[in-house]
Parts: C-alpha cells; sequence; structure tokens
C-alpha cells in the first residue's frame, strides 16, 4: 500500500480551556505523578535495604520497561477497543489497591525483593493501559488546534510535580515510616481514578471510531496499528529515530552517575545538580514547545530539538567540567520536552479515530525497546573507553537519527 496523508503542519494552536474534561485530566496528571515519583524515588532504597545484589536490584528498574515490550501493543488495542475514561480509571483503582497492600507489606515488614520486583511489574502493565487510553482519549477532550498547547502542559505540570515537589518529599515521609510513600501513592491514585471518572461526555468529541470488522481479533487490530504506522511516513520517520535516540539516551541515563562522580569527580552534590538541571530544562522545554512549534512547524521543531541535543551530548563528553555537563543538560532537556510534545501531538494529529490507541502503543513500545538496549551498551564502553564514552556513543546515535528527521522537512 501506499503512504498515508503527505506531511503537512497544522496551522497555529491555541491553548486548550481548563473548565470542563481538560482540567480534570490535567489535575489527575499532577495527583498521579506525585505519587508515582515518590514510589520511583523510594522503591531502589528498599531494594538496597533487603539486597546487595546489582542484578537484583536493577531488576526492579527493568520491570518499568519489560511490560512495555511484553504487553505495549495489548494495552493500546485495549485502549481503542473500550471506554478510555473507563479503563483509566479502572487501572487507577487497580493500581491503588495494589500500593495500599504494598504499603501494609512494608509496614508489617512482610515485603521482599521478589515481592518489589513483582509489584514493579503489575503497575506497568497497567501503566500500558492507562497510558495509551489517555494519549487517545485528550483529542476527544480539546480541540485539534490545542492538542499541542495541551500536551505542553500536562509534560510541563508532571516535570514540575515530578522534579520539585515529590522527589524532595521522599526523606520527609520516610522519617515518618518506610510504607508513608507507597500509602501516600495509593491515595493520589484513588483521588486520579475519581478525577477520571467524573470526566464529563465532550459534546462534540470529534471523528466516531470506526467499528472493527466482523471477527476482527485483538492481534489483527494490533497488526492494523502497526501497518497505519509504517505508511505513515511522518510517524515512521519520527518512531525509528526516536528508537535510535533512545537507545543513547539509555546508555547516558545508565552511566550518568558514573560519569559525574567519577569522570567529573563532582561527587553526590554534583550529580544533584545535573539531575536538577535536568529538572529545570524540562520545564523550560514544556513552556517553549508550543511556540517553537507555531513559527517553524512541529517536524521542524523536532528536528531542531535533535540536532542541538547533539551539540549537547558532545559537550557533555569532551568538556571535563561540571558546570559544562550541567549546562548541557538543561539544554538538552529543554529540547528533549520539545521533542516529546510534537511527537505526541503528530501521533494524535495523524492517526485515524479508532487507532490512535493502537499507534501510540506501537511508537512506545518500539522507543523503549531502545533504552534497555542502551543500558547494556553503555555500561559496556563507559567499562572499556572511559565514563564520558556514553555520551559520546549517544551523540553518535543521534547523528543518524537527526539526518533522517531531515528528510520529513518540506
Amino acid at each position: 500500500m501506499g503512504e498515508t496523508a503527505p506531511v503537512t503542519e497544522r496551522a497555529q494552536t491555541h491553548a486548550p480551556a481548563w473548565r470542563g474534561g481538560f482540567g480534570r485530566l490535567w489535575a489527575a496528571a499532577a495527583v498521579s505523578k506525585f505519587g508515582d515519583s515518590l514510589r520511583i524515588a523510594a522503591m531502589p532504597l528498599l531494594a538496597v535495604s533487603l539486597t546487595d545484589d546489582p542484578l537484583l536490584i536493577a531488576s526492579v528498574t527493568a520491570c518499568g520497561y519489560l511490560p512495555w515490550l511484553l504487553f505495549g501493543l495489548v494495552g493500546g488495542a485495549v485502549a481503542d477497543r473500550v471506554d478510555q475514561r473507563r479503563a483509566m480509571w479502572i487501572a487507577d483503582v487497580v493500581r491503588g489497591v495494589l500500593m495500599a497492600g504494598f504499603a501494609v507489606a512494608v509496614w508489617l515488614d512482610a515485603h521482599s525483593i521478589a515481592l518489589l520486583i513483582a509489584v514493579a511489574f503489575v503497575l506497568t502493565v497497567l501503566q500500558t493501559v492507562f497510558d495509551n487510553a489517555a494519549t487517545a482519549l485528550l483529542p476527544s477532550l480539546v480541540p485539534a488546534a490545542a492538542l499541542g498547547s495541551a500536551n505542553a502542559r500536562l509534560m510541563t505540570t508532571q516535570q514540575i510535580v515530578g522534579s520539585f515537589l515529590s522527589t524532595p518529599a521522599v526523606p520527609v515521609l520516610l522519617a515518618a515510616g518506610a510504607a508513608v510513600p507507597y500509602a501516600v501513592d495509593a491515595a493520589t491514585y484513588a483521588a486520579a481514578a475519581v478525577l477520571v471518572a467524573s470526566l464529563r461526555t465532550p459534546r462534540t468529541p470529534g471523528p466516531p471510531r470506526a467499528p472493527g470488522p466482523a471477527g476482527s481479533t485483538l492481534r489483527g487490530q494490533i497488526a492494523e496499528g502497526l501497518r497505519h504506522l509504517w505508511q505513515d511516513r511522518a510517524l515512521r520517520g519520527l518512531c525509528i529515530a526516536s528508537t535510535i535516540c533512545n537507545i543513547g539516551m539509555g546508555a547516558l541515563i545508565a552511566t550518568l552517575v558514573v560519569h559525574v562522580t567519577d569522570w567529573l569527580d563532582a561527587g553526590t552534590a554534583g550529580y544533584a545538580a545535573v539531575l536538577t538541571a535536568f529538572g529545570a530544562g524540562s520545564v523550560v522545554g514544556g513552556l517553549t514547545a508550543r511556540r517553537l512549534a507555531d513559527r517553524i512547524g512541529r517536524i521542524r521543531s523536532v528536528f531542531l530539538a535533535g540536532l542541538v541535543q547533539t551539540g549537547a551530548l558532545l559537550a557533555m563528553g569532551s568538556v571535563r567540567a561540571l558546570w559544562a555537563t550541567v549546562a548541557a543538560m538543561a539544554v538538552f532537556a529543554v529540547m528533549g520536552m520539545v521533542w516529546n510534545v510534537n511527537q505526541t501531538t503528530l501521533t494524535q494529529q495523524r492517526s485515524p479515530a479508532g487507532m490512535l490507541g493502537r499507534v501510540s502503543a506501537a511508537i512506545r513500545t518500539l522507543t523503549v525497546a531502545g533504552v534497555p538496549l542502551g543500558a547494556l551498551l553503555g555500561g559496556a564502553v563507559a567499562g572499556a573507553l572511559g565514563p564520558n564514552a556514553p555520551a559520546l556513543l549517544a551523540a553518535a546515535l543521534f547523528v543518524p537519527a537527526v539526518a533522517a528527521l531531515s528528510g520529513l522537512i518540506n
């Protein structure tokens, strides 16, 4: 079959209305992110208290990626088959019950490393349904011209909550008890479920979802989503570029602490400074993404983001100074948010009605697969060539990805 619609850009965007569905979805995303960030920060500390086996400790984090590879495509197909709001609040209710039970287990000192791995795995399985449903739901809550702004506000808020509100609260909550962060996480899931369940049906939900053909199977519907992704030139190019870049990202993330504490000899304070710069840069990127897209278009925004990120990685891997890494990480984060916001918006704009869950799931599954592969490569390269080598490896991987994006520009 031939290519789908040509790579064209939408007109300038405008801000979504806070009243109604989007405001509640935004609040649910912020509340849920607060709890998720608490758990993500606290769980590795709990794992370290249970075992000193690096493989077991790493397994807790790995389970945050594995379900996307195993069930991401299924989650997208489910999101297209069912009422998306119902799928979201049910997933949050189940996650809330699971986290409440886990909090009780920690409180009773009945937890184990096996339980941590199992909980991390199940939570991410449920997340594949929730995230795909949320991506598919948003276009029915805001006008098409407001999608870019809506995505930017959602992602920016989540970054602010995670980096500057939730993570600093972890030591305070842990001082009150090892189970407290998980109990709070359970409560945020319950609050988010109530907010999502209360979403009002929009008067103009957009094009109705076309019913699947008689006898269609889940496997067939997943294949249909993959076919659309491959046939759409823009989405295919973005997916390939993101997958390649995520291999580099995996290498960088897995070795960043070694890069800062060993190669730069900056200690934990330096590592904290680099992470703070990343959080601040992501917020600035969220505020910048819509304006940049209005000026030069979404495809060009992603291309520019990749180009600047390549330069930031080169600086990070070649200038042996903490200030350079902090500045490079801030710039890298700004452009990373520009990339993410515009890629998500393009996916929503270019996916047919009733297929958005599957298309977005296909993109997520393929791009997430690059992260663990990159982590393994990063560890091997750092051991063989030095702690700064993964940043240079990431820059080298960004080059062909950015070159591929240049072919999408009209």
